[in-house]
């Protein structure tokens, strides 16, 4: 058997040497670590960050309510933004950058929360503690998808003519929901009722597309349509897992429209039929006859009066034509 030659090692390790490697990035979980794990309002920390998507964009905050295996409790309303800062990864998915420190809205256990904010969403968070924040127990955790409500609820749109014209008055009801749960929730199920006055609501079953994990939100757009010709003060409400979410009150003008058209209708249909009738009278009234029986030729011929002559003047004696029976 045929010897190796002392540059076949050699070249079997330029060969791996030039095989392709698949980036660490693609397989990596993102991952978080501080310079330090507490630090006062004021104070700042370097965060540090790797194995996340090449050239993405991130923001990193201080949350309250949150645990690095609970995620955000309450979405980013748990944290402090306005001292929140963005970053962009490097070729290798790293980066490193100073983030100040501020106190966040809701008490600690707090973290520092790092997430993408365009493409593929990935976020890691790391444990940090706020120096002076006061500090109260997590929530407890629900048994599978729990949503809360995170801003007020609000009715977008506007009525447009047909509605004053008594069409049917027509909102979209948009919230912010949060899953606080320990499972993620798939299309869920709302409720949306409206209610008049001291009557019940009237429920209608509405399912939002969509998939909301644990410790994320989602903006919620339900419509919501009354009964035609509705006015007065209503109440909005949305249910979800027989529990009362959010009230939005709704105050629906009158549908005037409706009202003037009945008005004219009024003045113009009763205009209408005294025409008609005065136009069948005066067809049926019998005509009158024209004047009597001598007459009936023409206008009475009038006789002349006869003139009276100056007394001093006759027609012989007018000084301003010839006389008569004289020949010039």
């Amino acid at each position: 058997m045929r010897a190796l030659t002392p540059l076949a090692p050699l070249g079997l390790v330029l060969i791996l040497l030039l095989l392709p490697q698949a980036p660490a990035s693609a397989t990596d979980k993102p991952t978080v670590r501080l310079s330090k794990s507490q630090a006062g309002q004021g104070g700042s920390v370097t965060v540090t960050g790797t194995g996340w998507r090449p050239n993405a964009l991130l923001m990193m905050l201080v949350c309250g309510q949150s645990a690095p295996g609970r995620g955000v409790v309450g979405g980013t309303n748990s944290c402090a933004n306005s001292e929140g800062r963005a970053v962009t990864t490097d070729e290798d998915g790293a980066f490193r950058k100073e983030l100040p420190v501020a106190e966040p809205p809701k008490p600690c256990p707090c973290v520092v929360h790092v997430a993408t904010v365009t493409g593929r969403k990935a976020r890691a968070d790391a444990e940090f503690k706020v120096a002076g924040h006061p500090v109260k127990p997590l929530p407890q955790r629900a048994e599978g998808g729990s949503l809360s409500i995170l801003t007020d609820t609000g009715l977008e749109g506007s009525s447009g003519l047909l509605t004053w014209f008594g069409s049917p008055p027509r909102r979209t009801l948009v919230l912010t929901v949060g899953n606080i749960g320990s499972e993620p929730v798939k299309d869920p199920i709302f409720q949306v009722g409206t209610s008049h006055g001291v009557f019940a609501p009237q429920w209608e079953e509405q399912q939002w597309r969509g998939t909301i994990a644990p410790g994320e939100k989602a903006r919620i757009k339900l419509p919501v349509e009354l009964a035609a010709g509705a006015h007065g003060d209503y109440l909005v409400s949305l249910k979800s897992g027989g529990k009362v979410l959010a009230e939005q009150p709704w105050e629906v003008g009158r549908p005037w429209g409706v009202t003037v058209f009945w008005l004219l209708l009024c003045l113009v249909v009763p205009a209408a039929v005294f025409r008609a009738g005065m136009a069948v009278v005066d067809r049926l009234r019998p005509r009158r006859r024209r004047g009597g029986g001598r007459h009936r030729g023409g206008r009475p011929v009038r006789l002349a009066e006869p003139t009276t002559a100056l007394p001093w003047f006759t027609p012989d004696a007018d000084p301003g034509g010839p006389a008569s029976g004289r020949r010039p």
